[in-house]
């Protein structure tokens, strides 16, 4: 299996840009956030949700990365813990989430390339399929230079924000102030809200273990590059925030225009400019990175007879799922008319329903194979785990209920119809091959 892999694979700095515009791709998204939850409860959430969300999360996936760092990632770990069928549900939920998750980068583009070029909404529909099937050639050509094209668009991503803080800084006109942490104020709605936008804008780690057998020493590459991604996310997200509310940007200003628009009332057109060209970088970094993981899945579905065969082809020379790349473009190609209000809602319900599965499967496998080599393991017992399982869980609840509350029912609704549609195509698969449901619960 090893073999159809190439030689040249990722290493740690070029891994840690990869997870960062996996699971961030920088602030841009986080607008309405303050509008949700107000100075106060803006970033009492955003530093509560990380922890009770993301640690639990990132720990899990280490561990069993750490076991089986194979190509597939959450999926094989799923399926050698559930059996097939549950995998099928892991591999088919992911795939729906990122398919509606892709379909927004590019309409993102377009949205912060109108800071430089007004009315070029008019040309949405062939400038994102530019982007995407731009995307698409970079990620064919290979691991490697999805990962030094990342390294690139990572840092054009960071440096304006921290630009922005500098400048907030040694500006007398900008006020930080050390805000009064609470919730007070912030309806049940308005919280199922934030917390889905910032679940949104710290989702995906699971996401980038699917390549693990392009990556160079994967157990110690993944544990150093998800920490360093971990650490930069936030701290971006803090600065970003920490200066919006300093800049004493009105917040309707803020959810039309986005960051550039805090840029420019800092520092002037030019900053507002370099912060626009960050989020265009950023839509560009996620799509290419977000791509990289959601191809490798249909690939191992279909070793396991589930997708169509053709999803295995391997290109010859470039050592890439060429064939499961092209149909995820294609898919996406056909989405990105969807508007990004409801996304959020659809894309964590998918998600965290998918995450849920990893939680268990660490649990089971912690029974299932305990003397296996777990390089890095949680130092917790199986009780412990299922408490730490309980609190994201518990996060995901609360923001799913909100949803409901504020009137996003359609959204929330579909998301359940898309989690349920796992089942119905499962049934499916067996009927037409009886034999994949004799062997459903084999590794």
């Amino acid at each position: 299996m090893a073999s159809i892999f190439p030689k040249k694979r990722l290493r740690v700095f070029q891994l840690s840009a990869v997870i960062f515009l996996t699971v961030s791709g920088g602030p841009y998204g986080l607008e309405p956030l303050l509008t949700y939850a107000g100075n106060n409860g803006a970033l009492l959430l955003l530093i509560i949700t990380p922890i009770l969300w993301d640690v639990p999360t990132i720990l899990t996936v280490l561990e069993l990365n750490s076991m089986m760092p194979v190509t597939g990632g959450y999926y094989q770990w799923v399926k050698k813990a559930l059996g097939l069928r549950f995998a099928f549900y892991e591999g088919w939920w992911t795939w729906l989430y990122t398919f509606v998750d892709l379909a927004i980068y590019p309409v993102l583009f377009v949205e912060y390339a109108s800071y430089f070029f007004p009315g070029i909404e008019a040309y949405k529909i062939p400038i994102c399929l530019i982007i995407i099937w731009a995307g698409a050639g970079l990620n064919i050509l290979g691991i490697v230079p999805v990962g030094e094209t990342s390294l690139v668009l990572g840092g054009a991503v960071i440096v304006p924000f921290i630009i922005l803080f500098i400048t907030a800084f040694a500006s007398p006109h900008v006020l930080f102030s050390v805000p009064h942490l609470s919730l007070n104020g912030v309806h049940f709605s308005s919280l199922g809200l934030t917390l889905f936008t910032v679940m949104w804008n710290f989702c995906g780690w699971d996401n980038t273990m699917t390549y693990a057998e392009e990556v160079d020493k994967p157990v110690r590459t993944y544990i150093k590059s998800t920490i360093t991604a971990f650490l930069v996310v936030f701290i971006v997200y803090f600065i970003a925030i920490l200066t919006t509310q300093a800049s004493g940007i009105n917040y309707e200003v803020l959810n039309e225009q986005g960051f550039p628009a805090v840029g420019s009332l800092i520092g002037g057109n030019w900053l507002g400019a370099l912060i626009a060209i960050g989020g265009m970088a950023s839509t560009l970094g996620l799509f290419s990175a977000v791509l990289l993981s959601v191809s490798r899945v249909p690939k191992v579905m279909s070793d396991d007879g589930l997708l169509p065969k053709k999803l295995h082809s391997i290109h010859p020379k470039f050592k890439t799922p060429y064939i499961s790349i092209i149909v995820c473009s294609a898919i996406v190609s056909i989405m990105i008319l969807w508007t990004f209000a409801d996304l959020l809602i659809i894309d964590i319900t998918l998600y965290g329903a998918g995450l849920f599965l990893e939680f268990l499967s660490l649990i089971v496998l912690r029974k299932k194979m305990a003397d296996a080599n777990r390089p890095f393991k949680i130092k917790l017992s199986r009780a412990g785990l299922c408490v730490m399982t309980i609190i994201p869980f518990g996060v995901y609840i609360i923001a799913l209920a909100g949803s409901f509350v504020a009137g996003n029912f359609s959204a929330a609704l579909f998301a359940v119809i898309a989690l349920l549609s796992a089942e119905i195509i499962w049934q499916i698969i067996i009927l037409i091959k009886p034999e994949i449901k004799a062997s459903q619960f084999h590794s």
